[in-house]
């Protein structure tokens, strides 16, 4: 009795060759069955690159929009706010008599017509100006934050659909092996060669691939409704089968250099600003404020002598006097003060959080990367050597078949290991890419 087998992680066939070619036969035809059955719809679906989910999140996600509208209406105020008040129009009729008389009958009887314009003290106007411009740029770099946490979400989502893609790619290739082998102890079963624990042991191998096959179904569902949240119905497409090309990284001093330019500190440096300026303008209550009132006012009738009565025009400014300081204009400094140093805090509190991110997330990426290097050039070899010689062994009649079932169980787990250890790795580099600006 002799074994031909295959190197995973490609279909492997173990054919037993005896009088009858009634078997190699069976299998032949349980290939070409398990080729022509792939769904229609999957090979001609358009597959879903990274690149094209990006795009697609980028563009369709709300957030990001309405925090741009957001700062487009505080930049709208900015202008608004530099502006003087609008003018107001006073109309009326003074000094009419009311027990008697009409319009002609007193001389200070006079219809009215006024215009009051007001001045808001100091610098309020461009203090006010430059405050919301700075507020409408926090906004802003807070909508290019949120860019960069989209794109961090969709690839996190992409990759882990792919992650499960792949898995079902590699049980789907090593199941035949697996259902190949219950047929062979069956096969030697009956002829007295082997023992039903072999048969119950391969069947339950069989069974255990078909479990992993009904998770990994149900893993997919989830990731494609977590990728759905991003790109809609989109995410039902196939993902492409090409990872990103993402295996360097800058160094940690160039990651921290550009973290500083990181769009959630630059909008926390922003507020900073807002806020600073939020004390200059309350210090402006200080200073007074004016307003300037001219009218006009129109007589009937004539004086004693024939005269026409002559019209009045009138001219008064109006200065606020802040004496009552304490409990107005001071606690307005002092709110604007509290609110300068809570925006200081939290700008650190950022700070502290993005640069403890940054050290995990850069120790986590070095560790993924030794620890595929390890898997891909010594653990992952080593296993098919030793599902190699484990088969070996069991043909010559050296090894037993529970030997043969656990190196091939430990190649189908290590195959697994390496695609799970490259998607982390990707996933880490969508990590480090947000916070250190990385180029898409």
């Amino acid at each position: 009795m002799r074994f031909i087998h295959g190197r995973m992680p490609d279909r492997v066939k173990i054919s037993v060759y005896r009088s009858r070619a009634t078997l190699a036969r069976s299998l032949a035809l349980m290939l070409l069955f398990a080729t022509v059955g792939l769904p229609a719809g999957a090979q001609s679906a358009i597959p879903l690159t990274l690149a094209e989910a990006e795009d697609k999140a980028l563009d369709q996600e709300p957030g990001r929009s309405a925090l741009e509208a957001r700062a487009d209406a505080l930049a709208e105020e900015a202008v608004a706010a530099g502006q003087l008040p609008d003018p107001k129009l006073r109309v009326g009729i003074a000094n009419y008599p009311v027990e008697s008389g009409g319009f002609t009958t007193e001389g200070m009887t006079q219809a009215q017509l006024g215009l009051h314009q007001s001045f808001p003290p100091g610098d309020t106007r461009s203090l006010s100006t430059r405050r919301l411009r700075l507020l409408a740029g926090e906004v802003d770099k807070q909508a290019e934050g949120r860019g960069r946490d989209v794109l961090t979400a969709v690839r996190d989502a992409w990759l882990e659909g792919y992650y499960w893609y792949r898995a079902e790619t590699i049980v789907r290739e090593s199941r035949p092996f697996f259902k190949d082998l219950v047929t062979v102890t069956k096969s030697l079963y009956a002829v007295g060669r082997d023992d039903q624990q072999d048969v119950l042991r391969a069947k339950l191998e069989l069974s255990r691939l078909d479990d992993r096959l009904i998770d990994i179904d149900r893993n997919q569902d989830r990731s494609r409704a977590a990728l759905s949240q991003w790109i809609g119905d989109d995410a039902r497409r196939p993902l492409a089968e090409k990872l990103p090309h993402w295996v360097s990284v800058p160094p940690l001093e160039a990651l921290r250099d550009a973290l500083r330019s990181h769009p959630r500190l630059e909008a926390a440096d922003a507020l900073v600003e807002a806020r600073s300026t939020g004390i200059d303008l309350a210090m402006q209550r200080y200073k007074p404020g004016w307003a300037v009132d001219f009218g006009y006012g129109h007589r009937e009738g004539r004086l004693p002598g024939g005269e026409p009565r002559s019209d009045f025009i009138s001219l008064s400014v109006t200065i606020d006097l802040p004496l009552f300081r304490h409990n107005r204009q001071d606690r307005y400094v002092r709110a604007a003060v509290h609110e300068r140093r809570a925006a200081i805090d939290s700008k650190e509190r950022v700070l502290r959080e993005l640069e403890s991110e940054l050290e995990t997330e850069f120790t986590r990426w070095h560790d993924l990367s030794r620890r595929l290097t390890l898997y891909e050039q010594e653990i992952l070899p080593q296993s098919e050597e030793q599902a190699k010689a484990a088969l070996a062994a069991y043909q010559s009649d050296a090894g037993d078949f529970a030997e043969v079932m656990r190196a091939y169980v430990d190649l189908l787990n290590t195959r697994l290991d390496v695609t799970r250890l490259r998607i982390d790795r990707a996933r880490s580099y969508a990590i480090l890419a947000n916070l250190g600006g990385l180029p898409r």
